[in-house]
């Protein structure tokens, strides 16, 4: 996790949690998967071909945005499911959740 260390406590809270997903949601996910593994194999082929540095550039950056494009995808999810559920059970301790997710996606 980029380097920082997780502390026991941290770490507990997030291994013991499961998110149950519908079959469909779980092929979603799956498919978008494997095109960014796609792309990343791109890459590395673009690489092995020597590629300008300007295209392999470019074709990080869909990378890269494809990548946020899904982790928003969970997060609404997550949002909708798993936050919703725990508000509506009295667990305002999932705010602190949500408050390290968004700091995690704005750095």
């Amino acid at each position: 996790m980029g380097g920082e260390k997780m502390e026991n406590n941290e770490c507990d809270k997030c291994c013991n949690k499961k998110t149950h997903r519908a079959e469909e949601e779980k092929k979603l996910i799956n498919n978008r998967l494997s095109r960014i593994e796609g792309q990343i194999k791109g890459v590395r082929k673009m690489i092995e071909q020597d590629a300008y540095c300007n295209d392999v550039l470019i074709q990080l950056s869909a990378i890269e945005n494809s990548i946020k494009s899904l982790s928003n995808q969970v997060l609404e999810n997550h949002l909708y499911t798993c936050i919703a559920r725990d508000m509506e059970n009295g667990k305002v301790g999932t705010i602190d959740e949500i408050i390290s997710l968004f700091k995690r996606f704005n750095k």
